[in-house]
Parts: structure tokens; C-alpha cells; sequence
């Protein structure tokens, strides 16, 4: 779709190679489409849980679930999509296909069998919900924080102009990272130190690709309605954990009707006081129902 020519985005820098590697933090491990940037932690004989994030931010948006589930005794495994975070941002087409065979080839790459548990973000929850349709013996658990895809409602009109090939490029490179990073701080509802997760967005915005994939993404139509993967799970008996922000701005709570009708079997906790990111908001209030779900 773009060839082998990289948009030259102003802030974006640097480039995601075998030096840059070197020097980053976490594990790395080359998949078909590229490097995908992961961190695997815990007994290998401990159960497994796997952490998938959302559209825009990294794998660090799970700190705070992976440290309880590590100190709960579990294996945790979490990873950056392609086109986010320190993973490569190969050029391609990055639709539900692309990042379905990222997750099945990184589990075989490290040697995954058996049964383990799935949790997805946002876009990560279409993710989850994939797998777990096209893998249905492999997972024992699924959570679904804050999903995409339940309903189809009004598109912000920032992503609609992210549709128009060309205009989405302009639109980015006039807001420059400054910018791009006060928008992804809106996903968080009521964090004290804010600055510290700025911190954290902020490396992945230097690497060339990064918004190439955001757009491609967007016109993939990835963040579209799910509605066939959702049904379908709600046909099985899989044991599914919904946790849902009541602030949630981007994708509204009210959503959560929507997913209730499709996953009749879901467990389902509304979270007071939070936004997009109910686990990080409130982990207080979240990491005690997720390891409740989980030893169940």
C-alpha cells in the first residue's frame, strides 16, 4: 500500500533496526512480518496470562495488571503491535489479519502450548477475541477491557479526516508529537502523575512508522464493528470478564450494552471514576476482580 517509502513525519527520527535494539529495553523475537518487541516474565510452570494493548499506546498501559498478576504468582507475557511501541513497523497493510498472525506466530516463537488466559484492550479486545474465535481450545479465560467493535457510533472528526489518503498524513504532521502526545493522555481519567506516562508515550513517537501504522490502521477498517467476533464467542460457554470505565470517551460505556447482548455469559464490572484505561485509573479496584475471574 505504500511501498518502500517512508512518509517523512516531522518528530519522527529514528529508526527501529538492529543497533536501536541493542540499546531498548525487553525481548525481542523476528516474526514473519518483523521484530515484535515483548517481555515474558514468571514461572514457566505457572499459569499464563497474555496482555494484549490497544490502537495507539504500548505495552506499558498493562504495568500496573502485570506487576499484581506476577505478584499473584501468574506468567505474564505482554508485546508491542506492529507499528507501536519498539516493535518494527514493516510496511504493510495493518488490518485484523496482520495482528491476529503477529499473536499466533509470537506464542509459537516462544514456545506456548497449552491453555492460557487473554486479555485485550480496546482495539486489543477485537484481537483477543480473534484468537480466541479461531482458537477456541487454547484459551481458558478471556477479559475485555473497554472493547471496540461492540458498536458502530460516530466517528470523531479527527479519525474521519485520518480516512483521506493524504489529508490524515497532513493532519498528522501539523500536529507534530507535542500534540499527538496531549491527545493520548486523554485516554487516562484522574492520574496524579501524569507526566510519568508521558514519559512513556513519548519514545515511540520518535520512530519512523509510527503513524504510518496508526493510519493504516484506521483505513483497515481494524476499529470497525466486531460484532462477528463477539457473537460468536457468546455462542461458546468461554468464561468472559467485561471491565468498563464509566468516563470512557473513547470508547463510550454505553457500549457496554451492546456487548452484554452479544456475550450473554459475560461477567461484568462497571469501574466508577475511570476512563478509557480502567486498570490503570483504578487498578485498586480492578486487579482484585481479575484475579478473583481468573482463580475461578
Amino acid at each position: 500500500m505504500f511501498g518502500k517509502f517512508e512518509i517523512p513525519f516531522p518528530g519522527e527520527i529514528l529508526k527501529i533496526n538492529e543497533v536501536s535494539r541493542s540499546n531498548l529495553p525487553g525481548d525481542f523475537i523476528e516474526l514473519s512480518n518483523g521484530f515484535t518487541h515483548y517481555q515474558l516474565q514468571g514461572s514457566i510452570e505457572a499459569p499464563l496470562v497474555v496482555l494484549v494493548h490497544g490502537f495507539s499506546t504500548p505495552n506499558f498501559i498493562w504495568d500496573p495488571t502485570f506487576d499484581a498478576l506476577l505478584a499473584a504468582g501468574y506468567r505474564v507475557l505482554r508485546y508491542d503491535l506492529f507499528g507501536r511501541g519498539y516493535s518494527d513497523r514493516p510496511f504493510h497493510v495493518y488490518n485484523r489479519e496482520l495482528f491476529s498472525r503477529q499473536l499466533s506466530e509470537l506464542l509459537k516463537g516462544l514456545d506456548i502450548i497449552g491453555k492460557f488466559s487473554l486479555f485485550g484492550l480496546s482495539m486489543g479486545g477485537i484481537i483477543a477475541g480473534d484468537y480466541a474465535v479461531n482458537n477456541p481450545d487454547r484459551i481458558s479465560h478471556l477479559g475485555l477491557f473497554d472493547p471496540a467493535g461492540a458498536d458502530a457510533g460516530p466517528m470523531p472528526l479527527m479519525m474521519k479526516i485520518g480516512l483521506i489518503p493524504g489529508l490524515g498524513e497532513i493532519l498528522l504532521s501539523l500536529l507534530g508529537n507535542k500534540r499527538i502526545e496531549k491527545f493520548l493522555v486523554n485516554d487516562f481519567f484522574n492520574i496524579k502523575d501524569i507526566s510519568s506516562v508521558i514519559e512513556q508515550i513519548r519514545p515511540q513517537l520518535k520512530y519512523k512508522g509510527y503513524k504510518r501504522a496508526l493510519l493504516s490502521t484506521l483505513r483497515a477498517g481494524v476499529l470497525n464493528e466486531a460484532k462477528d467476533i463477539y457473537q460468536n464467542i457468546g455462542e461458546g460457554d468461554l468464561p468472559v470478564l467485561l471491565i468498563w470505565g464509566e468516563e470512557d470517551k473513547a470508547v463510550p460505556f454505553e457500549q457496554s450494552e451492546s456487548m452484554i447482548k452479544l456475550i450473554p455469559q459475560t461477567e461484568f464490572h462497571p469501574i466508577t471514576g475511570s476512563g478509557h484505561i480502567p486498570h490503570y485509573d483504578k487498578p485498586e479496584i480492578v486487579n482484585p476482580i481479575l484475579l478473583e475471574f481468573l482463580e475461578r
